[in-house]
């Protein structure tokens, strides 16, 4: 038997791994997350699987590499939570899964974007309430509307595609355009200074880098169209938090949906109704009528946990049998 810790382990981890045909791995379910205090638990492991708020650094990895890991198997596509180089020095292979289901997070894009603009969620709770009032509860057409798409991997082109299905036009920005793509979708480029102020709707789409690091700033959100809605499902950081709350005081936006933050760690995935917000600024954005935040569920799909636990568990057993991982998913 292949014995393999998860960590930050919740039952549709358990449901999902525990079903993907592993072929003998022995799953050792982790409900903590993984840090520097938790690694000495990898013990007996030579493969873990972990998630993107696991904290990876050095001295967590040197942990790692002591306690006899090999491998680590992270079951998501971000990686920014993992010292690569790190990885590489201890002799412990990386492998992600880069692309479990694209359509799960563009469609929850759209899902916020709609439940926000028609204020589904504030009318599902008056009618709750037999409150019938249609006051407050305007909202306005995506038809016409102009979309800025930051980011146009295979997350941010179906998020496009699905706007342009709804008769808005969509003007996109990324490092390396994809003309033949824009063409087909008429579908513009620009620059990022043109489409964030340009754009009705701005929704980002690109991975957590050093350069993309609070790409949504003061500066950023000044040239953003007064009224324009901001959507973020790609990564937290994207976006500075206290920047944000002023252009929300300021109402220089129109409205923001989230399902990533700043700093999720500690707080996203996990049951806190019991007590008290310690996060003042995630405390603050939940006070605006115009904010709508999901923690982190983009991707919680049926189709995508399953791609998930399919591909981790084939990356595994290949690592055992002294194989190539699958194309596309080692990092280090």
């Amino acid at each position: 038997m292949i014995s393999t810790a998860i960590y930050d382990a919740k039952p549709y981890d358990r449901d999902y791994f525990s079903n993907a045909e592993n072929n003998g791995i022995d799953w050792q379910f982790r409900e903590f997350r993984l840090t520097t205090d938790t690694a000495e638990t990898a013990r007996g492991s030579a493969t873990i699987v972990a998630f993107v708020n696991d904290r990876l650094d050095r001295a967590c990895l040197e942990k790692l590499a002591t306690a006899g890991v090999k491998h680590v198997a992270l079951r998501c596509a971000g990686f920014n939570n993992v010292d690569l180089p790190a990885a590489r020095e201890l002799g412990i292979t990386v492998t992600r899964v880069p692309a479990y289901s694209p359509h799960a997070v563009a469609e929850h894009t759209i899902a916020l974007l709609l439940t926000l603009n028609r204020k589904i969620h504030r009318a599902f709770n008056r009618v709750r309430e037999h409150n019938f009032s249609l006051a407050g509860l305007v909202g306005f057409d995506l038809h016409g509307k102009t979309v800025g798409i930051v980011g146009t991997g295979k997350i941010g082109r179906i998020t496009a595609q699905i706007f342009r299905g709804f008769g808005s036009k969509v003007t996109a920005y990324d490092v390396a355009p994809d003309a033949e793509w824009s063409k087909s979708h008429d579908i513009s480029y620009a620059s990022i200074d043109e489409v964030l102020s340009q754009s009705d709707i701005v929704s980002l789409h690109t991975p957590l880098t050093p350069e993309t690091h609070h790409l949504i700033n003061e500066a950023t959100l000044a040239r953003m169209k007064r009224g324009a809605y901001l959507v973020n499902t790609s990564r937290g950081k994207l976006v500075e938090t206290a920047a944000l709350i002023k252009a929300l005081k300021s109402q220089h936006l129109g409205g923001v949906a989230l399902d990533v933050y700043e700093e999720e760690e500690g707080v996203f995935f996990e049951d806190l109704s019991g007590g008290v917000l310690q996060d003042d600024e995630l405390s603050r954005l939940l006070t605006f009528p115009n904010v709508l935040i999901t923690s982190h569920q983009a991707f919680l799909t049926v189709e995508a946990l399953r791609e998930i636990a399919r591909v981790t568990t084939e990356n595994i057993l290949r690592r055992s049998r002294g194989e190539s991982f699958l194309p596309g998913t080692q990092l280090a």
